[in-house]
């Protein structure tokens, strides 16, 4: 719409500013004419007069979310949807922003609330995203080993290469890595080989990479699951796909079965409004116990940032019954960890406890992005001189002022619990 015709309408406004047809319209010429600040202000301004007006409060969401601000359009849509009776587009849009922030439960929840109202919608960005492309609803429980064979690795990593973290280890060795290595001992005290461990802490402190490391030192087989690995869209395939993960593990013992934001798939079953969440949990208990089939040599280690979420039967003995926090780096640990970055790398006389010193609070991916911003750096210049240049201390220290530490805000959310 050009300009003229937005000058009309807000003149028109003059002399009716709570006219909400005129500033919907308005609103809607504003973003068309890519002037999103303005129209912004408008959806605002009718909220204000009508705080729950539909079209409102879908295109000041969509504005949000065009402008990346995933947050703040996903609180502008919690405070009046109800993904069961809301319009379709709503529903798609808030699926969309639950994705954007990592809860795919209510992702999924949402965008099976749109296919039972409309069996036949389609959204490749959803699709792509919620539906497990590599499980076909025909594949029988039979072929479950067949299929996960291929993601079944034998890490070559192990403890030496995790820097720090010493006493997180000791805690493995003491759950996972001697009861392996002496299983005769344990056996005549009763005590069964495998179990679960649950790390939980900041993001980028290295429980991931801890993982790992753990199968790599043990020697055992390592089935990395992802939350795309297990939900998907048909009922009772979710479970489906849980058992078939954790028979395959069972028939490649010793392995670990690692599950990555465990909160995704075990949130607590009080907050879930659909039975289709509480029975994959029931499943996953059911799995961890052991009902039907022995769980000896099946290592189960899961990592979470926000372990408030999780349902707290899978604390109970038996499951995930050793509950350890993986800390941001200490100065050691620091130490250790820029050690392993640099190792092979070209170096020359780095100070680092001087570097330790200057990145207090630093998780292990902070470090992995301060050696990576130096890194590049020295690429630019052996690119200009046509020399290789070494990395120095005063690289790394520069490096510091461009990286902050990650780890503060998740130690603010943690308070709250």
């Amino acid at each position: 719409m050009d300009n003229s015709k937005i000058e009309q309408l807000k003149q028109a406004l003059l002399f009716s500013p709570n006219n909400i047809p005129l500033k919907l319209l308005l609103a809607q010429s504003l973003t068309d004419a890519l002037n999103y600040e303005e129209a912004l202000v408008q959806y605002k301004e009718v909220l204000q007069i009508e705080p729950k007006n539909p079209e409102a409060t879908y295109n000041l969401a969509l504005l949000y979310f065009n402008k990346q601000q995933y947050s703040t359009a996903l609180v502008i849509l919690e405070e009046t949807i109800d993904i069961y009776n809301a319009p379709i587009n709503h529903v798609v849009l808030y699926s969309k922003l639950c994705i954007k922030e990592h809860d795919y439960a209510k992702a999924l929840e949402s965008y099976k609330a749109v296919l039972e109202k409309n069996p036949h919608f389609k959204d490749e960005e959803l699709d792509k995203e919620l539906r497990n492309a590599n499980v076909d609803p025909s594949i029988s429980d039979d072929s479950f080993d067949e299929f996960y064979n291929e993601d079944i690795d034998r890490p070559k990593i192990n403890f030496e290469d995790v820097g720090g973290l010493h006493a997180v280890k000791e805690e493995i060795r003491l759950k996972i890595i001697y009861p392996l290595q002496n299983p005769d001992l344990y056996k005549a005290y009763g005590k069964k080989i495998g179990g679960g461990i649950l790390l939980y802490g900041p993001p980028g402190c290295g429980k991931t990479h801890l993982a790992r490391a753990t199968a790599g030192e043990i020697q055992a087989g390592f089935i990395s699951v992802g939350i795309h690995d297990i939900l998907d869209m048909f009922i009772g395939q979710s479970e489906k796909n849980l058992h078939g993960l954790f028979q395959s593990a069972r028939d490649h013992s010793p392995s670990v079965l690692f599950f990555d934001e465990v909160d995704a798939l075990g949130a607590s079953r009080t907050d879930m409004k659909t039975s289709a969440g509480r029975h994959l949990i029931n499943q996953f208990l059911s799995e961890m116990d052991g009902i039907s089939t022995s769980n000896d040599g099946l290592l189960v280690l899961a990592a979470t940032n926000a372990p408030w979420h999780l349902d707290s039967a899978f604390r109970r003995p038996g499951r995930f019954d050793r509950i350890i926090f993986v800390p941001p780096p200490d100065e050691e640990s620091r130490e250790s960890i820029l050690k392993v970055l640099l190792k092979e790398k070209p170096t020359d006389n780095i100070d680092y406890k001087l570097i330790t010193k200057n990145t207090k609070e630093f998780s292990g991916a902070d470090l992995k992005a301060l050696v990576d911003v130096a890194i590049e750096d020295k690429l630019t210049e052996s690119m200009k001189s046509g020399k290789l240049q070494p990395v120095y201390t005063k690289d790394l220290l520069n490096a510091t002022k461009k990286i902050k530490p990650s780890t503060k805000e998740w130690f603010t959310t943690a308070k709250n619990y």
